[in-house]
C-alpha cells in the first residue's frame, strides 16, 4: 500500500458528537456541513474560525445536502425536509417510509444532475427494510433499490457515469451504469469485497483519481480504494474507532474531512478514544470534488 499510509491526521473539532455523519465541503461558504444523527442536529463548521454552528432538526437526521437555493436539505427519521440557514426555519417536503416508524433515513447526496438520494435502513439493523430512494427536482421520491439493511456511501465516479454504493451489512461495494439524464441505475456488480477484521464500510466519497474514500466503522481508519481490480491501496489510521464518513473539502479540494462517532461506546472504550465523535481533517495528496447541490 503506499505512502498514504503515513499521512498525519489532526483533530480539527473536538466534540462528542454521538453519531456524526455525513460531511459535505461548502465551497461558497467555506464551510464544513455534517450532521449528529442521534443527537438530531445538523452543524456548519467552519475550519478558518474553528466555531461550528449547529441547527435543532427535533427528530434524528440521517444526512444534509446543499441546495442550490443556498440552504440545506436533509433526511430523516421523518422523511425529506428543507433547512433555512438564515431563519433556522425546518420545513417537510415527503416521507416515503411513513408507513415503517421503526426505519429512519442514513446517508444521503445529491447527484450530478441535482436529485437527492437517500436510503434507509431499520433501527433494528437487522432486517433488509430499507430502501435507497431518490428525490427528484419536483420534489417527488421514488425507490430506486429496494431489500437494503442498512444504507450507507455512495458517490459517483469522476465521468458522472458509474454510481458506487454501499450496504454496510453486504461488507462490498456494488456499482451501476447511472444515466446522468435520468438518474436511472442499471447493471448492478459488486467492485470491492472488504475483508473481515478491517471494520464496516460506512460513508464514502472518490478522489480525482477515480479511487474510493471509505470510513470504516470498527475500524480505527479511513481506506483508499481501487474499484477497478477491488485492491485496497491505502489506509490512514486515526484515534478513534468509529470512522463514519469522508469528505474533500479546503480551497484545493485537497483536505479530507472525517467524520466519528461515540455512540454505544462503553466507558472504557470511550476512556481509550476521549476524541470520539470528533472532526479531523488529513491531507492524503489528492484532490476530490465539490457535492453537488440539489435543485428542488
Amino acid at each position: 500500500m503506499s505512502t498514504m499510509n503515513n499521512t498525519p491526521v489532526e483533530c480539527v473539532l473536538e466534540v462528542q458528537s454521538q453519531l456524526g455523519e455525513g460531511p459535505s465541503w461548502l465551497p461558497r461558504r467555506r464551510q464544513l456541513l455534517w450532521v449528529d444523527i442521534e443527537k438530531s442536529r445538523i452543524h456548519l463548521f467552519d475550519p478558518a474560525r474553528r466555531e461550528n454552528q449547529t441547527f435543532e432538526i427535533g427528530s434524528h437526521v440521517g444526512c444534509a445536502v446543499p441546495g442550490t437555493d443556498g440552504n440545506v436539505f436533509f433526511a430523516g427519521a421523518k422523511g425529506f425536509g428543507h433547512l433555512d440557514l438564515g431563519s433556522g426555519r425546518v420545513s417537510w417536503i415527503t416521507h416515503p417510509e411513513a408507513h415503517l416508524p421503526g426505519n429512519r433515513f442514513n446517508d444521503g447526496k445529491a447527484d450530478p444532475a441535482g436529485r437527492f438520494w437517500a436510503g434507509s435502513l431499520s433501527y433494528a439493523e437487522k432486517e433488509p427494510i430499507g430502501a435507497l430512494y431518490v428525490l427528484d427536482e419536483h420534489r417527488v421520491a421514488r425507490t430506486v433499490v429496494p431489500g437494503v439493511t442498512i444504507s450507507n456511501g455512495l458517490g459517483w465516479s469522476p465521468d458522472h457515469r458509474t454510481l458506487y454504493y454501499i450496504d454496510t451489512p453486504t461488507m462490498r461495494v456494488d456499482a451501476f451504469d447511472f444515466d446522468p439524464a435520468t438518474s436511472a441505475i442499471t447493471n448492478r456488480r459488486t467492485v470491492i469485497r472488504i475483508p473481515e477484521g478491517i471494520g464496516y464500510p460506512d460513508g464514502l466519497t472518490l478522489d480525482r483519481e477515480g479511487m474510493i474514500w471509505i470510513g470504516m466503522w470498527d475500524g480505527w481508519s479511513v481506506t483508499r480504494w481501487d474499484p477497478k481490480s477491488g485492491r485496497q491501496l491505502a489506509r490512514i489510521p486515526l484515534p478513534v474507532a468509529r470512522v463514519t464518513a469522508c469528505c474533500f473539502g479546503g480551497e484545493n479540494l485537497d483536505e479530507l474531512y472525517l467524520t466519528t462517532a461515540s455512540t454505544r461506546l462503553d466507558a472504557a472504550s470511550l476512556a481509550k478514544q476521549p476524541l470520539a465523535g470528533s472532526l479531523f481533517r488529513a491531507r492524503p495528496g489528492v484532490q476530490g470534488f465539490a457535492p453537488f447541490e440539489y435543485r428542488g
